[in-house]
């Protein structure tokens, strides 16, 4: 197979080949192994198996653009960006090049996402330590990565000040006694903050 054209594109790493016959696509060098980058220019003959190498890194730089597209709009886990993907029906082989790279650039990056999660999370939610790990382990972060974005969130927020504001939604929601403390530990308190917020709102008058 010969190759007509390559040319740089706008987008950093990448670049476009125009093969003599056959759509023209994408590759960077990082998705190579056999083939020297440096050796793609006009008139180069490849054989079959070096041009299925090319190939496979334009399949690879395909998903990845479709990966970039998913972080542009918000910051991605590994773990959903790999499902997105594959309910696209890309190839699992390609994905894991994509990925591994954006990974290695720290264009994605699970502790930044569960940074973004958390901070998203508390808006609308009343959350304790151990429901905000689950909910970051049930979205595919390490329990490493979880609990370091758990810790690093309490430190910015008082745990304590959000359990009683989910204790006090509890309660004008209608729930009591052991319907209540059930509602507040699956919120991911403590029975000691619970017992505590519970005091308070008994001296305030609840």
């Amino acid at each position: 197979m010969v190759i007509k054209s390559i040319r740089e594109t706008s987008y950093p790493g990448m670049f476009k080949i125009a093969p003599e016959s056959g759509a023209a696509f994408f590759i960077r060098k990082e998705y190579l192994n056999e083939v020297d980058f440096d050796s793609i220019e006009p008139e180069k003959d490849f054989t079959e198996e070096q041009f299925n190498e090319l190939l496979d890194a334009g399949f690879a730089c395909v998903v990845e653009l479709k990966a970039v597209e998913y972080l542009a709009r918000a910051e991605q886990s590994r773990f959903g960006l790999n499902r997105k993907l594959l309910e696209k029906k890309f190839d699992k082989k390609y994905i894991t090049k994509a990925l591994d790279l954006l990974e290695e650039k720290n264009y994605l990056s699970d502790e930044r996402y569960s940074r973004a999660w958390l901070n998203s999370r508390r808006i609308n939610h009343y959350e304790g330590k151990t429901k905000l790990l689950s909910e970051l382990q049930s979205r595919g972060i390490s329990k490493e990565i979880a609990v370091a974005a758990v810790n690093e969130f309490f430190e910015e927020f008082d745990e304590m000040e959000i359990c009683k504001k989910a204790y006090e939604k509890f309660v004008k929601k209608g729930k009591t006694d052991e319907k209540l403390i059930a509602a507040m530990m699956q919120a991911g308190f403590s029975y000691k903050m619970i017992k505590e917020a519970a005091t308070e709102f008994s001296e305030q008058g609840f």
